[in-house]
């Protein structure tokens, strides 16, 4: 028999109605729509694949396997060192508070269902990463299916914002996370070998579309 209690544990961490925060935030999504730059099913499809092939969170991939490492070793030096590593790397203060925000609320959920005591480290890292970690651990997660999970759960917020705001179809919504399984196969399997000189990534685009964000006429994202 497979591990249903871990299947359990990998779907309420990567479900929608975890109660994070998530769909609150579109990651520049709501600027490049209002810009143009994303109409249709095929733009939408088009920018996710290439974030995934060399945007930041693939290298956030290849980071959350570091941090789920240093929680099953209760490493707390190298759990904050990479926590850092991830806060200096966001590049827009929006990209910032929403990782802060999630990952408090991801803390204070990760304290009521498993306790204090249960915790490898006391303090609220900084990064929903960080905090997804240690709940994959103390959740006693595999760690290749926490890695897939999280990454899947990244596409999948962003593919309802963009049926929001394009708007498309639900189908078509549907269809384009159909058709990205592959490239999170992809990202996975970097974030399992990367090693610390891989961890780079092209992403001025997001950068600028995250900044711009704040000047937009009408905002429905926080993001």
């Amino acid at each position: 028999m497979p591990d249903l209690r871990a299947l359990g544990r990998l779907l309420q961490l990567g479900s929608a109605n975890l109660p994070v925060g998530a769909f609150s935030y579109s990651e520049g999504l709501e600027t490049l729509v209002q810009q143009g730059h994303l109409q249709a099913a095929p733009d939408l499809r088009s920018w996710l694949e290439q974030h995934l092939h060399c945007g930041p969170i693939r290298v956030e991939a290849a980071i959350l396997h570091r941090l789920l490492h240093a929680a099953m070793q209760k490493q707390a030096n190298s759990l904050e060192y990479w926590d850092a590593w991830l806060a200096a790397s966001r590049e827009s203060e929006e990209l910032a508070l929403q990782n802060r925000h999630m990952a408090r609320a991801l803390w204070r959920l990760l304290r009521e269902l498993a306790g204090p005591d249960a915790l490898p480290v006391q303090y609220a890292p900084s990064q929903y990463a960080s905090v997804f970690a240690l709940f994959a651990v103390v959740a006693e997660l595999p760690i290749v299916e926490a890695i897939f999970t999280y990454m899947h759960s990244w596409l999948a917020n962003l593919i309802v914002a963009g049926v929001r705001l394009m708007p498309l179809g639900q189908s078509a919504g549907q269809t384009v996370l159909w058709e990205l399984q592959d490239s999170i196969e992809q990202v996975v399997e970097f974030a399992t070998s990367a090693r610390d000189e891989d961890l780079f990534a092209w992403n001025s685009g997001l950068a600028i579309a995250s900044m711009q964000h704040e000047s937009l006429y009408s905002r429905l994202y926080r993001s």
